[in-house]
């Protein structure tokens, strides 16, 4: 018997070593749910097709392994968009499987009217995947999901997009097969740089999103000791030296390690597009000498100017750096001073918050923070215990992200998953608390309410504006996780009883929501109070 569309998309999967996907049933697309039976592979239903995709990208962040995603044609490919843009943004490997109308249905010229027709949904992916592929009559879709499942874990990662006609699924299909291998590349040269890294007496590393997807963490760290050079971690990049590393310093939008940038006689910039939000909108200035680690020489040098490229992933890189240059050298700047003063960022409200979270957590926890002051407070200043414990939305900035994307990553962890969310962006997402009481993840919500937008409501005072929009009706938030059948309680304030409590629900071995009420004032790396002035 023929094998069809939606079990060749299957087989792709398993013999991508898939073994969870997220989604939500739609007409068009019950045969690929149908094939997924008896696969082996965890299918989790969820309410919304945005937390699908959501929590494929929370599962990769978590794993490093690619996420999956399924939604339904038209508004449920639609609904994912946000979701999948921030991935892109993110760099991380997520593959979303689409259905389209059936292909006899199909016809060129204006939309007719077919349930769930757009004119070109491969195109409103276009613009935040790194391919949107389309299967054809030719019984390519099985072929097609292997190359979306290799494209989206190549380097450098991103999201890719499979749209399937729904006939499609049904139709015989060719078996989909190994993908290509990649074409060896020439060893990475780093003669230039390494010549250049020789004369600087003031070396910085900085390190982002990309060191971490290359499991760079100890080869950043050897070139940093070669170099005696302090280390800057993006928010993308946290944890990817141990959190007791001598030459780690902090966030860096303080103004004790952005002195350090400006200090420096040479930057090496190893998997880092260095981007806005990490450089204050670019008010950092134009190192002297700034050498580039990257797979792609025009993401290297698209926002500052690059005098040495090494165009390698993130551990190739420092590798071939290490091989080119001489003795360790000591450290030229006085980092105990520098992390001192970082320490002392925090006031004692966000101090205690996170000395909460750290101890909670331990060493096993994954965190998940939604674009919120206890997030913000949580992603730029808490402790991250290692690689992948630590998944901030730092790409597009996409509010609603941590409850779902915190699903995803439970579901792939054996050990406890922390969500850091708003009352405001929780509510996004809320109805996942039934997928929660279905799929029982060790997950911790940690639900900070301060009735409303609390940043914006920072924003408008700040600016000296009336309050609008900002301030919430909110419900009984314990009230409303215990009706989905999730154990939830609620503290005041963040002081002894939330850090007692957190302990106590983290410990055990099911799902629960953890309500404070407070607020909290944010942090200096949040653009209203960045330190560096604006031209």
């Amino acid at each position: 018997m023929a094998r069809t569309g939606a079990q060749a998309i299957v087989a792709a999967l398993c013999d991508a070593g898939v073994d969870t996907v997220f989604g939500l049933p739609g007409v068009h697309n019950l045969s690929l749910w149908k094939a997924l039976g008896g696969s082996g592979i965890r299918l989790v239903g969820v309410r919304h097709e945005q937390t699908a995709a959501y929590a494929a990208d929370g599962y990769a962040r978590a794993t490093g392994r690619v996420g999956v995603a399924l939604v339904t044609t038209g508004p449920g490919a639609a609904n994912a968009l946000a979701a999948v843009g921030e991935a892109y943004a993110s760099r991380s490997p997520v593959v979303l499987v689409a259905t389209d109308i059936p292909t006899a249905l199909r016809r060129p010229g204006p939309v007719r009217g077919a349930l769930h027709e757009t004119s070109d949904q491969r195109a409103m992916f276009a613009p935040v995947t790194k391919a949107a592929l389309r299967a054809s009559e030719g019984g390519d879709a099985g072929v097609l999901a292997a190359l979306a499942l290799a494209e989206a874990h190549a380097h450098p990662r991103r999201p890719v997009f499979l749209e399937v006609p729904t006939d499609l699924l049904d139709a015989p299909a060719a078996a989909p097969g190994p993908p290509p291998a990649p074409a060896p590349g020439a060893p990475p040269d780093a003669t230039r740089a390494a010549a250049l890294l020789h004369d600087a007496r003031r070396p910085l590393v900085w390190a982002g999103g990309g060191a971490l997807a290359a499991g760079a963490g100890e080869a950043v760290a050897a070139l940093a000791e070669r170099l005696g050079a302090p280390v800057v971690l993006t928010p993308s990049a946290r944890g990817l030296l141990a959190p007791g590393h001598p030459l780690l310093v902090g966030p860096p939008h303080v103004e004790p390690v952005g002195r350090l940038w400006d200090e420096a006689d040479a930057v090496v910039a190893v998997g880092s597009d260095l981007d806005g939000t990490t450089t204050q909108n670019w008010r950092q200035p134009q190192p002297p000498v700034l050498v580039a680690v990257n797979v792609d020489a025009a993401d290297a040098a698209k926002n500052y100017r690059v005098d040495a490229l090494v165009r390698a992933s993130a551990a190739e890189g420092c590798a071939a750096l290490l091989d080119a240059l001489g003795e360790p050298r000591r450290p030229w700047a006085d980092l105990d001073a520098v992390r001192a003063q970082v320490a002392a960022v925090p006031d004692p409200q966000a101090r205690a918050f996170l000395d909460a979270l750290a101890d909670a957590a331990g060493d096993d926890a994954v965190v998940v923070c939604d674009m919120c002051i206890p997030g913000y407070w949580a992603g730029a200043f808490g402790r991250v215990a290692g690689p992948r414990r630590l998944a901030y939305p730092m790409g597009w900035g996409t509010l609603g992200f941590g409850f779902p994307a915190a699903i995803g990553a439970a579901l792939a962890h054996d050990g406890p998953t922390i969500a850091v969310c708003g009352d405001g962006g929780f509510l996004f997402a809320c109805g996942e608390l039934a997928t929660v009481a279905q799929e029982r993840p060790r997950l911790v919500t940690v639900l900070v309410d301060d009735g409303g937008y609390g940043m914006l409501r920072w924003d408008q005072d700040a600016r000296g504006d009336e309050r609008a929009g900002v301030d919430l009706h909110t419900p009984d938030f314990v009230a409303l996780a215990r009706s989905f059948g999730v154990r939830a309680e609620g503290v005041d304030g963040l002081g002894e009883d939330f850090a007692r409590t957190l302990r106590e629900l983290v410990a055990r071995p099911e799902p629960s929501v953890l309500v404070a009420r407070a607020s909290l004032q944010p942090p200096p790396s949040t653009s209203p109070r960045w330190y560096r002035a604006a031209a």
